[in-house]
């Protein structure tokens, strides 16, 4: 399984952005899709994640501005993000993860399985 996500960019702060997240193989319609940033000196962390069963979690940090939504026959998976503010700077990364049980979200990342290669956000003020 390879993930492909793209759609980073600069931004002011009070932009938008769409995130893209582009999957091979068969496994994305059955695995939880989740979206992760790292900012330089920081650990990752979760930011959204949609079930199979398109359950969602959000972090504190974006909930109400960032929206993840997916379409399983394109494989692909997307990141709404609005109100965009400097903070939010960090590379964004897509990951799948085994589907847990029915309307679980997995926010872990150690539970997410596959990553792909991350794209950066960077949000002026």
């Amino acid at each position: 399984v390879q993930l492909q996500a793209s759609g980073g960019g600069l931004v002011q702060a009070g932009g938008s952005l769409r995130l893209s997240c582009a999957a091979s193989g068969h496994i994305f319609s059955t695995y939880t899709l989740g979206w992760f940033r790292q900012a330089p000196g920081k650990e990752r962390e979760f930011i959204a994640a949609i079930s199979r069963g398109d359950f969602t979690a959000y972090a504190d940090s974006v909930k109400g501005r960032f929206t993840i939504s997916r379409d399983n026959a394109k494989k692909s998976g997307w990141l709404q993000m609005n109100t965009l503010k400097p903070e939010d700077t960090a590379v964004y990364y897509c990951a799948l993860a085994t589907p847990a049980g029915a309307g679980v979200v997995a926010t872990a990342s150690r539970v997410y399985r596959y990553w792909g290669q991350g794209t950066q956000v960077t949000v002026s003020s």
